[in-house]
């Protein structure tokens, strides 16, 4: 890993946390995602499963993690399985963790080797009453593929048909949608780093580059600093481009009078950061589109105050949408007497403001959590209002991290230019 060792009290206190949860007799397995084929003898780079990372730190693949705290015999009751290495992995692949390492890491006394785990479940299937199964229960999740937890859940059920078998992702998303300190530390490390990243482009932009160009300089900071890469697919999306919501082609010019919208984050410790800044090639903003930027950023002023605890995420996202369709008729974008007669249940802001506001953030940039829960202190959120003009080339998302606190929010990018001045300034070398 390129990230700085993680202190293992974090995963120390999210078992504990994870225990609380279960009830007695019960255990659950994790497991490390697969190494997915890419084509020929090639993989893509490994990622590893959230979920066991949040409750190990182990960022490795081949990892196995059992929790069944009232295991009649105490070494079972957390213990990880790692793959075991040796001369060729070493020489091929390099290095891999050692007992001591793992322990090190994730403060789990008990070590074994991968090929320890099949013996030691049948033991252990004895003496449990239910199994918590981990799949990705992320309601954005659209996965076709059969990993490796969805084929250790039918095993289990083939060979054990008396047990009760649970699901894990509801505990999971109660629990890591609420940041442990430790974790806040990390999301704004990668803050930081998009931050810097940022600036680079700053000085970078100009009419006639190419927004893979962009890309290019993003990372570059990224890697420098030692992220993994980037949280996501990064969106550089100059003039028209900006339209399209997910544009990730990156591959058109940047002409004198385009805005460019950048949507990228680093990826720190497995953590995820999420920005988004517009900006101008030529480092002006014309009159429109100054008026559009100011807009959207008076709207993710105020939205970013709605965000407090027992807030809902619909109601949430119903009065930011309130907020922008007072914007867009000062834009002379929406008609005030047609606002006032429309269908409630298709409000016309949706033609230039099509998507939510927010959404959890942690581990992965798009976080579990249950949205129709209240919020809580210690969420973290993007707040991302955009406005879109298709007609007028001109597209237009802001972007900041924010986390919840007993005492308000706090805004985790507030360090990183936002003004149109201040990104004027910057851009001509001030």
């Amino acid at each position: 890993m390129k990230y700085s060792a993680i202190n293992h009290q974090l995963f120390i206190d999210n078992r504990k946390k994870f225990i609380a949860e279960l009830p007695p007799n019960s255990m659950a397995i994790f497991f490390a995602n697969d190494e997915m084929p890419r084509s020929a003898d090639q993989h893509f780079v490994f990622r590893q499963n959230p979920d066991l990372f949040w409750l190990s730190g182990i960022d490795q693949e081949k990892t196995i993690l059992i929790i069944f705290p009232d295991c009649p015999n105490p070494l079972f009751r957390e213990v990880l399985f790692l793959r075991k290495t040796n001369e060729v992995i070493a020489v091929w692949e390099g290095h891999k963790y050692t007992m001591e390492e793992a322990k090190e890491a994730s403060g789990i006394a008990q070590i074994f080797w991968e090929e320890s785990f099949e013996p030691a479940l049948k033991s252990l299937m004895t003496y449990c009453d239910r199994v918590y199964i981990n799949i990705n229960e992320n309601d954005r999740s659209d996965n076709l593929v059969p990993y490796k937890d969805i084929r250790f859940a039918n095993e289990l059920k083939t060979y054990y048909p008396a047990h009760e078998f649970k699901r894990l992702g509801p505990i999971m998303a109660k629990l890591r949608s609420v940041k442990h300190p430790i974790e806040v530390d990390i999301i704004k490390q990668a803050c930081g780093i998009t931050r810097d990243a940022f600036k680079r482009v700053l000085k970078f932009m100009k009419p006639g580059v190419m927004e893979y160009e962009v890309e290019a300089e993003i990372i570059h900071e990224f890697i420098r600093q030692r992220a993994t890469g980037h949280a996501y697919t990064p969106i550089i999306a100059s003039g028209y481009n900006a339209c399209v919501l997910h544009y990730i082609e990156n591959n058109r010019n940047c002409k004198d009078g385009d805005l460019v919208l950048m949507d990228f984050g680093a990826e720190y410790a497995n953590y995820a950061s999420d920005l988004t800044r517009t900006i101008p090639a030529n480092g002006k903003f014309s009159a429109r589109q100054k008026d559009v930027y100011n807009a959207v950023l008076r709207v993710m002023k105020q939205a970013k105050t709605l965000l407090k605890p027992g807030t809902i995420l619909a109601d949430y996202n119903n009065e930011v949408g309130k907020i922008m369709e007072a914007e867009l008729i000062g834009l002379g974008l929406l008609d005030k007497e047609a606002v006032a007669k429309q269908d409630n249940s298709s409000p016309l802001y949706k033609k230039y403001f099509m998507h939510g506001t927010s959404h959890f953030m942690g581990i992965d940039v798009h976080d579990i959590g249950n949205r129709y829960a209240p919020m809580q202190i210690g969420n973290v959120f993007t707040c991302e209002p955009g406005i879109y003009i298709p007609e007028e080339n001109l597209g237009i998302r802001i972007e900041n991290d924010i986390l919840i606190t007993e005492n308000g929010i706090v805004d985790l990018m507030e360090d990183i230019p936002i003004e149109v001045e201040e990104i004027e300034m910057l851009m001509h070398g001030n």
